[in-house]
């Protein structure tokens, strides 16, 4: 799964502190949103897309062939 969650981030002028702080997650927890290295649950995902006011698949999109890749 791929996220815009730092341009979203950005174009809202947050830190990932206070973004953090705004979601109930540790900065860690947004750094590794953002780097990809960890899938928010789906609840996480749907207060990210609230507080950002969009659709959840504005920040958050699944690609079919990322997990094929990813085992190659």
């Amino acid at each position: 799964m791929k996220n815009k969650l730092k341009v979203y981030r950005a174009m809202h002028d947050l830190t990932q502190e206070q973004l953090a702080e705004k979601i109930g997650v540790s900065r860690q927890t947004v750094i590794a949103i953002e780097s990809n290295k960890y899938l928010p649950s789906l609840g996480l995902a749907f207060k990210i897309a609230r507080l950002f006011k969009v659709q959840i698949e504005e920040i958050f999109s699944y690609e079919e062939n990322a997990d094929e890749n990813e085992r190659d």
